[in-house]
């Protein structure tokens, strides 16, 4: 389902991936010489590119930067404020709409549904085409992810009618995951009268929240005396909102129940009344939309991707709520700090907890900034939650390869990303940057392990023998060296080679070989 919701916009995202060739630069042109340039510069550049969802070395490159040419930013020949932000430029979105024989229009939809679903990413004024996009064909796991990325900019996707009322579009839409909820709790289908009450209800509910009383001293408004035709109801009419408020402060009681309309809530910036079946009537088209629901016979129902989706989401939110060790609100530093002295797979479901509190890409973010610090220990954890993230931590995985305290781990997580053998996973680290790996692990044992664990140590080194480890480690430069070696020095027991080990320390932190 999710597949078949987004192939329309797999086709566009495709498209300007093999059509729209980086060395053309943006389609800016919207004349008839422009056009036949750029589409026989991007013929015979997007030839070269092997197909972005079967992957390989040269097509993953190419990839990342194939697709800039569809966002052209504004300049005099797009005229001012097109093409900017991501946005298809006109020539771009004509030429895919002949190639494509579909309408511009729907072009326009489509590639607007590629962004929303991460098929194509938007970078300042230019796009490219996005890590589910690459992936597409391999692995299910960025298809759902996509769709799901789709199904939570549900409100964006399909905007609402400009006629309604911007802050009531707001409060719909905060109110429509409770709506989804009931939805798929019910596990069947739901009148829509009895979610137009439950949106009421939420409505009320979010409404009721904003009433804050002002903290501090306030100045006594002045006495105003309403007119008494205001604060009293004609005889067998309904009673006005502003006297009903004025009732309720003279202990009169509330108005009578039958004056109570069900949609009949006070905005209380503009006095409105929202119009809630025309905002839940725009709720469930645009879900309906993206595939999340049906609606026939004035009922709603999930599909099943959508009853998948919101399950997934109420799973997220329980697996957040019963974290193990209590590291939900803290940082990643000190979530790995708490995790360190945890089983793995007490660590591991520690990691799903905090991860599960936050947006994927500012976990990763955050992680990686915790990998870069001074405790070694810190940066193989930070690795081992990335391995809970999986996919969407590849991008920025790979955007630390050429970090040289990051390179290793990096390289052996997307080999292990990638489906390399675990026995052949060593293989793809040179033999330096196995070393350097070794002096990384053993600064993370000497500051947090007993000395047993460092002699242990030694027996994964790369280097058969402790002389050519020792010869080795001295060459990496691991700013951790001196250190490991004293202490691997210290807790050795054998005399001999400690001695050879400590002079080894002297001769790297005086700069000697």
């Amino acid at each position: 389902m999710a597949r078949a919701g987004l192939a329309a916009a797999v086709r566009v995202a495709r498209w300007a991936d093999h059509a729209l060739s980086p060395g053309t630069g943006p389609q800016r042109g919207t004349g008839k010489d422009s056009g036949k340039a750029g589409a026989k510069n991007g013929a015979k550049n997007g030839a070269k590119a092997s197909d972005t969802g079967a992957g390989g070395a040269q097509g993953g490159k190419q990839a990342r930067t194939a697709a800039a040419a569809a966002a052209a930013p504004a300049d005099a020949a797009a005229g001012p404020g097109k093409g900017t932000g991501g946005v298809l430029s006109d020539a771009s979105a004509e030429r895919a709409a002949a190639e494509l024989d579909v309408t511009v229009h729907q072009v326009r939809s489509d590639w607007d549904t590629a962004r929303l679903a991460g098929l194509v990413e938007v970078h300042g004024s230019a796009a490219r085409p996005g890590w589910r996009l690459r992936a597409w064909d391999r692995d299910d796991a960025a298809v759902l992810r996509g769709w799901v990325a789709l199904f939570d900019a549900w409100s964006l996707a399909h905007p609402a009618p400009a006629e309604l009322p911007p802050a009531t579009v707001a409060e719909t839409v905060e109110a429509v995951p409770q709506l989804l909820s009931f939805l798929q709790l019910s596990a069947g289908p739901v009148p829509v009268p009895q979610l137009l009450d439950l949106l009421d209800q939420r409505v009320r509910e979010l409404r009721t929240e904003r009433c804050e009383i002002p903290y501090g001293p306030q100045a006594e408004p002045e006495p105003k005396s309403p007119p008494h035709t205001n604060a009293v109801p004609p005889p067998g009419g309904p009673v006005p909102p502003a006297a009903a408020s004025v009732l309720s402060v003279n202990g009169s009681g509330p108005p009578p129940a039958a004056s109570v309309q069900p949609t009949a809530a006070a905005d209380p910036d503009d006095g409105t009344v929202p119009p809630l079946p025309a905002l839940l009537d725009w709720a469930l088209r645009a879900l309906s939309a993206v595939g999340a629901l049906t609606c026939a016979d004035g009922q709603a129902t999930l599909t099943p991707l959508g009853s998948w989706a919101v399950w997934v989401k109420l799973e997220q939110i329980c697996v957040a709520a019963q974290s193990p060790a209590g590291h939900i609100e803290q940082s990643a530093e000190d979530m790995l700090r708490g995790c360190a002295r945890l089983r793995p797979n007490a660590a591991r479901a520690e990691y799903r907890a905090w991860l599960a509190a936050r947006d994927a890409g500012s976990a990763v973010t955050e992680l990686l900034d915790a990998a870069r610090g001074e405790d070694a220990l810190l940066r193989g954890l930070a690795f081992e939650a990335l391995r809970v993230v999986g996919a969407p931590a590849e991008p920025d995985v790979r955007a630390v390869v050429d970090e040289t305290s990051l390179r290793p781990y990096a390289l052996l997580w997307l080999a292990e990303h990638e489906g390399t053998d675990p026995e052949d996973v060593h293989l793809v680290l040179t033999r330096e940057e196995s070393t350097w790996l070794w002096v990384d692990t053993a600064a993370a044992v000497a500051d947090h392990g007993e000395a047993e664990l460092l002699v242990r140590h030694l027996e994964s080194a790369p280097q058969p023998t402790v002389p050519s480890l020792i010869d080795e480690v001295r060459t990496v430069g691991h700013p951790r060296t001196v250190q490991v070696l004293v202490a691997l020095a210290a807790a050795h027991p054998d005399p001999a080679l400690a001695k050879a080990v400590r002079r080894a320390a002297f001769q790297v932190h005086t700069g000697g070989m």
